[in-house]
């Protein structure tokens, strides 16, 4: 919607918005050269510049080994809480039952417990059920944390969608589910994909569940950095933040850029 305010008046609020986007976001690319550095240890500037502690993390099985457990742990969370994130929303938004406002609470609980007594809950009831150190307990811890963004975006969704389309496909012989697949979600692509891509990046880069209920074959990425920081620092950490960052970026630029090129030219 275009605004009726000038670009003028509204100067100081773009200045504003950069100076917050500065304190956010300067210290986290100050890692970025101090990746490329020549040194032995963290340096910023750096003396020199060199490749060697990216060819470091290529070069070692652990780092390797824990890239791969992050992805499968994460693509894996995407999967299953975008479903049921999205099945959850959608019920909340056409249902009307009773609970219906203490289901959502429940389902958005994660979001305000601290993450570090959820992480010792986690870990006394996956120690009793034979889940700690197992591919299966993290995507399920993780599942339980990224689910309360799947159902605040998809909701936000469904709250601009017009249901009467799909009123119209159901009134055409449709059941609720095909006139869902066909004719509802299509119109939610954005919505979904914006939840998958959140639910990706959260799993990738949780390290606090990663600390409590990961280890040996199945640490994730952001569990070997903890150990690798406790351990001995140098810099193939800043290598591996910087991997972070380009992870967690260029995903949402793409389908930013795509969902704007797809749009139609007035």
């Amino acid at each position: 919607m275009e605004s009726h305010i000038p670009h003028r008046n509204r100067l100081w609020l773009y200045a504003l918005t950069a100076l917050v986007l500065i304190f956010l976001v300067l210290p986290t690319l100050v890692v970025i050269p101090m990746s490329f550095t020549s040194a032995n240890s963290l340096a910023f500037p750096p003396p020199g510049w060199s490749l060697r502690w990216y060819e470091n993390f290529f070069g070692q099985e652990k780092w390797l080994s824990a890239t791969w457990v992050s992805l499968r742990m994460a693509f894996a969370t995407m999967v299953i809480s975008t479903a049921i994130g999205t099945a959850a929303a959608y019920a909340l938004h056409v249902g009307r039952f009773a609970g219906q406002n203490p289901i959502r609470g429940v389902l958005i609980a994660p979001l305000m417990i601290p993450a570090i007594l959820l992480a010792i809950g986690l870990f006394f009831v996956f120690a009793r059920l034979g889940l700690l150190n197992t591919l299966t307990g993290l995507v399920l811890a993780n599942t339980l944390v990224t689910l309360p963004f799947v159902i605040i975006t998809m909701s936000a969704g469904l709250k601009s969608y017009d249901m009467a389309q799909e009123m119209v496909a159901r009134s055409l012989g449709a059941n609720r589910l095909t006139a869902f697949l066909t004719v509802t979600l299509p119109q939610l692509k954005l919505s979904l994909a914006a939840s998958a891509l959140l639910s990706f990046i959260i799993a990738f880069d949780e390290v606090v569940l990663s600390v409590f209920i990961s280890g040996g074959d199945t640490a994730t990425l952001t569990k070997v950095m903890f150990t690798t920081l406790r351990d001995d620092v140098d810099p193939t950490i800043a290598a591996v933040s910087t991997l972070l960052i380009l992870i967690a970026t260029l995903p949402p630029v793409l389908v930013q850029i795509l969902s704007h090129s797809k749009e139609p030219k007035a």
